[in-house]
């Protein structure tokens, strides 16, 4: 027997050629059995497949979903090809507000869901939980899409985990499974104050006026303050940057204006005309879409803020060249006959009075570079304007736009306030020109440097 058992063993192991083919043979066959099998045989059910879950935005801007005030979900499911549903269960998170009024159960067919057929459910409020009830069972495999009004999640706002079941024609009752959570934003204090003013009857009579609702939405104010003061910080950090930058270089040009150089004359008067006779929104136009073109690429900011600068520039060449040339040309003179170098009677003499002669002028300048920020919103640097555009496109009303020219207001009113007021005093305090080069050859006589640098 050993002798027998050790001639089959090798045998198996060491077959011949033929024997090798069969067995290949009759494992391919196996195979294409197994696989035959496994294509006949009735795929196994599964749950219900959640497609999408989703809260509208309801902020006046951006796409945040807040607490406390009114959003739409929308809940979109598919079937499994041998499941009809007759209903389903929708639990909200605990402190969740909602109504039925506008609900809308819809069932979407055809190859691109184009298909739409409108379902008049029922519904069973208890508490947080939703029943919604079909008139008769939904076709096997069905894409529905549930859409519920006026839900409001909790101030506090957090991740917001909803479940929910579903109801077969048989009686069978299935959790389904997957459900994803909604991000919603906590309530901030003007949202809160915005849902207070809307309670209120003064409010609402106020609104039910056209006129008023339109540029003068209470709402839209308390909501639109915070965002445009992003764009408030902006325009004040471009113009604040922008101006210091301007007066060195405008100086500079007015020195060159002034100069006995006809080049430098030349160059000066060349770059004070070009930019002071060409819009500044052209300026911005070339700069933002000129320089990448050219392989130049800057950040909004920074090419904002030089663009700003050089436009400003230009009217402040004029400006101090005015402010230098009304200082009395005796003055100069005086200064000179003391031994005093042309240098030294620009620092001490020339200089110190032309700044106090154009302090008001100059305020004017900053007023009107603050002003001219809005027209960077054309090329999308986000300031007062850009911010106001947005909400207005968000919600349709004028009302942002209004919020926007308050924060100009807020700048311009007390400095235009305050130019008055030092023109009054330079009026009332200073020496007048005339006096002042009346004064200038008794002064030259016996004063020194120090008390002409004085004056």
């Amino acid at each position: 027997m050993d002798t027998t058992y050790g001639m089959t063993w090798s045998r198996w192991t060491a077959p011949s050629g033929g024997g090798i083919r069969r067995r290949l043979a009759a494992l391919i066959f196996g195979l294409a059995l197994i696989g035959a099998f496994l294509l006949c045989a009735p795929a196994p059910a599964t749950a219900l497949e959640v497609a999408k879950l989703s809260a509208q935005p309801n902020t006046d801007a951006g796409s945040d979903v807040v607490g406390g005030v009114d959003t739409r979900i929308t809940w979109e499911v598919q079937a499994d090809p041998d499941e009809s549903l007759t209903g389903f269960f929708l639990a909200l998170p605990t402190g969740t507000a909602y109504t039925t009024e506008d609900a809308r159960v819809t069932i979407l067919s055809g190859a691109d869901l184009m298909d739409r057929t409108f379902v008049k459910a029922t519904y069973d409020e208890a508490g947080e939980t939703l029943h919604v009830s079909f008139p008769e069972p939904a076709p096997a495999g069905s894409y529905i899409r549930f859409e519920l009004y006026g839900v409001k999640f909790p101030v506090s706002g957090g991740a917001m985990q909803l479940s929910g079941s579903y109801e077969l024609e048989d009686g069978g009752n299935k959790d389904v499974s997957g459900m994803p959570t909604l991000q919603v934003r906590e309530t901030s204090l003007t949202e809160q104050l915005e849902s207070y003013l809307e309670a209120q009857p003064l409010v609402q009579a106020w609104n039910a006026n056209r006129f008023l609702r339109l540029f003068l939405n209470p709402l839209l104010i308390v909501t639109s303050l915070p965002i445009i003061f992003s764009g408030f910080l902006m325009a004040l950090a471009i113009v604040i940057v922008a101006f210091p930058l301007a007066i060195p270089f405008g100086f500079l040009l007015s020195l060159m204006r002034i100069s006995k150089s006809r080049i430098l004359r030349l160059v000066a008067g060349l770059y004070v005309n070009l930019i002071r006779g060409t819009p500044a929104f052209l300026q911005i136009y070339i700069a933002f879409f000129g320089l990448p073109l050219a392989g130049l690429n800057m950040d909004n900011y920074p090419l904002g803020v030089i663009v700003m600068a050089m436009n400003s520039a230009a009217y402040l060449c004029e400006i101090f060249r005015a402010g230098i040339q009304a200082v009395p040309v005796g003055q100069g003179e005086a200064a000179r006959s003391l031994g005093m170098t042309g240098a030294q009677t620009m620092i001490s003499i020339i200089i110190p009075q032309t700044f106090r002669n154009v302090i008001p002028t100059l305020t004017s300048e900053f007023i009107l570079l603050y002003k001219d920020t809005s027209l960077l919103a054309a090329v999308g640097v986000m300031e007062i304007v850009m911010y106001a555009k947005t909400v207005v496109a968000t919600t349709g009303s004028i009302t942002p736009y209004v919020v926007a020219a308050l924060f100009y207001l807020v700048v311009t009113l007390p400095l235009a306030h305050m130019v008055g007021r030092l023109e009054i005093r330079l009026r009332r305090g200073g020496p007048r020109p005339g006096k002042l080069a009346k004064q200038a050859p008794a002064v030259a006589v016996g004063a020194t440097p120090d008390q002409i640098s004085s004056l």
